[in-house]
């Protein structure tokens, strides 16, 4: 064992001039000891490299420094990214996680949820597959604080982070009329879908407040790429003008430019295309820009969500995470050689 990692607290304790008993409240936050001894007591232990015993200080504080993780499908394409910005919000401030994968079995999440109350967590973070299905509510099982990240429960009073839909289609609109496009027509899954609701409104609320009208009726089908192809040839059959189109996914958009493609519409000189979720570098990690699309933020909302829980916050009510606008080839930006 090297000389560093054998620092014990009552060396700190001995160099600052302290007590035991007053270094440990000191560097646990706890205490009534003064502002000066307390940061004397942190110097020492920065000098020092002292490295607390996690065990020793759990049975101190009264705390396991456990967050609980309980998925509905940890291997989710969408799910992953999430779940990664959590635990690494969560090990930068050294609190361990435990995982459970329920793969949207609910007998399994009964018995995740029991095994998770014996172990005594300091927290539980939960984690949807998205807007397809809604959470069911574990709050009420629970004395320490639950949050909710990429889902909405059947709880309104629950804390759920999700990307925020709106903003998502208010930055397409506004990047596409940015380039002087006027005749922008959209794309998407159907109107039930929450996802795809949002990001409608973003877009023609952005359209109403330049004056301008969506280039035609809402297209709508699912999130696949042969739904954008199938929605991309009625929009060309009915003969209504367009020179962009916000797909409310990357796998629609990708459909609609292979039609376009194919009927000599050229991208992004006669058609412009923004997709959502910038698949190409958060999900495939291909980190090309072909695509100029709205990355939702998924890392971000894992690790706004995992800050809330190991916080202890109540912040009750659903959380709209900020996407981001990705310029790529499809809109003129990110081309070879630019």
């Amino acid at each position: 064992m090297s000389e560093r990692s054998s620092v014990t607290l009552s060396d700190v304790a001995a160099v600052a001039g302290v007590s035991l008993s007053t270094a440990s409240r000191a560097l646990n936050g706890g205490g009534r000891i003064s502002a000066a001894t307390r940061a004397r007591i942190a110097e020492v232990a920065r000098r020092l490299d002292f490295r607390p015993n996690a065990l020793a200080q759990s049975f101190a504080l009264g705390r396991s420094r456990t967050i609980g993780i309980l998925a509905y499908n940890a291997r989710g394409a969408f799910t992953e990214p999430v779940l990664v910005g959590a635990v690494a919000h969560l090990g930068g401030r050294e609190q361990a996680c435990l995982l459970y994968d329920t793969g949207f079995d609910p007998d399994a999440m009964a018995e995740s949820v029991r095994r998770l109350l014996a172990r005594r967590v300091d927290g539980l973070l939960v984690l949807g597959d998205g807007f397809q299905s809604q959470l069911r509510s574990v709050t009420g099982d629970f004395t320490v604080p639950v949050v909710y990240a990429h889902g909405l429960t059947d709880r309104a009073a629950d804390s759920c982070y999700v990307p925020d839909g709106e903003m998502a289609g208010r930055l397409a609109g506004e990047h596409l009329l940015s380039l002087g496009r006027r005749r922008i027509a959209h794309i998407t899954a159907e109107r039930h879908d929450a996802a795809a609701a949002g990001r409608e409104r973003g877009l023609l609320t952005t359209l109403a407040e330049a004056g301008l009208p969506a280039a035609g009726d809402t297209l709508r089908g699912d999130w696949s790429r042969a739904s954008g192809a199938a929605a991309c040839r009625r929009l060309i059959e009915s003969g209504t003008p367009f020179d962009a189109v916000f797909c409310g996914n990357d796998q629609i958009a990708l459909g609609v430019e292979s039609v376009l493609l194919e009927a000599g519409r050229r991208v992004p000189d006669d058609v412009a295309l923004v997709g959502v979720d910038n698949w190409e570098t958060v999900i495939s990690g291909q980190g090309t820009r072909h695509l100029t699309t709205v990355d939702t933020g998924l890392a971000g909302l894992g690790a706004a969500a995992a800050a809330q829980v190991a916080d202890g916050r109540d912040d009750p009510g659903p959380h709209a995470h900020p996407c981001e606008l990705v310029v790529g080839a499809t809109t003129g930006g990110g081309r070879p050689g630019d």
